[in-house]
């Protein structure tokens, strides 16, 4: 007899420390309570996050699978087998959505070739909430994960999406890892046009949420501590 495969689920997390139920939807909570087998990219986060959901899931019965920088392309069919024989698996991103920004995105692709059905959750994108809050223009725009480190490099990459966001009318969207934010948007307003528009979008759905779009040339007389805060910016020049 033919077993009908099991469902992928994409289930969104919080993209911070508040009661997860406040962000996500009840769907959310019902397919963690159904599923035991989760692909994850951290393990401890995962189990707290799921508990947090689901307090009475027993932990021992839970399978994880984990996906980070260091897992091989090899290895991604054994985290599809569980599909395959039936049972569901979930994957959870370490922030906000799976696949997006997200090493989730190589099993969903493997997903498709296998015709395992893939089933996106609503839950907070990080990206998505800072260019609806941006009044940028949310027709057009690109999401260029992060800069280069070098001071140069990055200076160059600034000026170029600059040039795009211009030339396409297109905004430019990236990220810093948190240390470096300060950094990041004092870099941002030394290289681009004074009346550049840049949107800096700190803590979202969080109590601590700033989120600001201003002309680069403003932005250093705003006294804002984006340190260890993540942190989505986006540049427009019109």
């Amino acid at each position: 007899m033919h077993t009908a495969k099991g469902k992928l689920y994409l289930i969104p997390t919080t993209l911070g420390d508040n009661a997860p139920l406040e962000v996500l939807p009840i769907s959310v909570k019902k397919t963690i309570e159904n599923t035991n087998t989760f692909i994850v990219e951290n393990e401890k986060t995962a189990r707290r996050f799921i508990k947090k959901i689901s307090p009475k899931k027993s932990q021992p019965d839970l399978q994880l699978f984990l996906i980070n920088k260091f897992t091989q392309h090899i290895e991604l069919p054994e985290f599809l087998e569980p599909c395959i024989k039936g049972i569901d698996v979930g994957i959870l991103s370490e922030a906000g959505c799976p696949g997006v920004a997200d090493p989730g995105a190589d099993v969903v692709r493997l997903a498709h070739e296998k015709d395992i059905q893939v089933v996106p959750l609503v839950g907070p994108s990080s990206i998505l909430l800072a260019i609806m809050s941006s009044g940028l223009n949310g027709q057009r725009f690109t999401f260029n994960g992060y800069l280069p480190i070098d001071k140069g490099e990055r200076k160059k990459e600034i000026k170029r999406l600059e040039r795009l966001s211009f030339e396409d009318n297109q905004s430019q969207i990236f990220i810093e890892t948190p240390y470096r934010n300060n950094k990041m948007l004092e870099d941002i307003c030394a290289t681009v046009a004074p009346h550049t528009s840049v949107c800096v979008a700190c803590d979202i759905t969080l109590p601590s949420e700033f989120i600001k779009t201003l002309p680069a040339k403003v932005w250093p007389q705003k006294k804002v501590d984006l340190h260890k805060r993540p942190t989505i910016f986006i540049i427009h020049k019109m």
